[in-house]
């Protein structure tokens, strides 16, 4: 059986809606982050030496990193759902967003949030910062305009792996202007699968209000 270590209030919540999409049993360890620090707690790096969340065991493997963890689950157990055919033109462009949400969009709403706790100290990076919030967030809403998910009409994994990124924006109020947006991510939000997880794991709390 699959055993997903989900950290509270993380990346690993999408790992854990996957998981409640494909429909597969599995066991999910939750772990507390420190109420002082916020961070992870030392269990963690017990299993893994980054001492981060989601780590996925599967029959002895273990497995790190949101995207790796989500391609993994979806070409062992996906049984065809939730991706394009790997000899398909869409196939491309899903793992480009599935690489994409961690390798580029997420880093400027990450330091977003450190600058943030920097108060005025943080202000000379505002600017910058900002900036390449709105031109990746301008890049994924040019892409919803084309159509209800990243692929189009299709909801796949990519948009799964992708939401994460729009809970990071959310608090930054920067998420009203691009109209396809927020309507998209209510749309995931609406997800039966996504509100189990929610339910299991608990809500998403990025500086905002939580989402149930």
């Amino acid at each position: 059986m699959l055993k997903l270590h989900h950290l509270v209030n993380s990346r690993s919540q999408r790992i854990l809606w996957l998981l409640e999409e494909l429909g597969l049993d599995y066991e999910l360890i939750t772990y507390p982050r420190d109420p002082k620090t916020n961070f992870a707690p030392p269990e963690l790096k017990a299993i893994h030496p980054l001492g981060k969340s989601p780590l996925l065991e599967d029959n002895g493997r273990l497995l790190a990193e949101s995207g790796a963890i989500i391609d993994y689950v979806v070409r062992h157990h996906g049984h065809g759902r939730l991706a394009p055919a790997p000899d398909s033109a869409e196939y491309d462009t899903y793992v480009h967003w599935l690489h994409y949400a961690e390798g580029s969009a997420m880093l400027p709403f990450i330091l977003g949030i450190y600058m943030g706790r920097l108060g005025e100290a943080g202000a000379p990076l505002k600017p910058r910062i900002s900036s390449e919030m709105m031109n990746h967030l301008g890049y994924i809403s040019g892409t919803l305009e084309k159509g209800n998910y990243l692929l189009g009409d299709t909801f796949t994994a990519a948009d799964i792996q992708m939401s994460f990124v729009l809970e990071a924006a959310r608090p930054t109020g920067l998420l009203e202007s691009f109209a396809p947006l927020i309507p998209y991510l209510e749309r995931l939000h609406a997800r039966p699968a996504y509100q189990r997880a929610v339910q299991r794991g608990g809500p998403v709390q990025l500086g905002g209000t939580a989402k149930r």
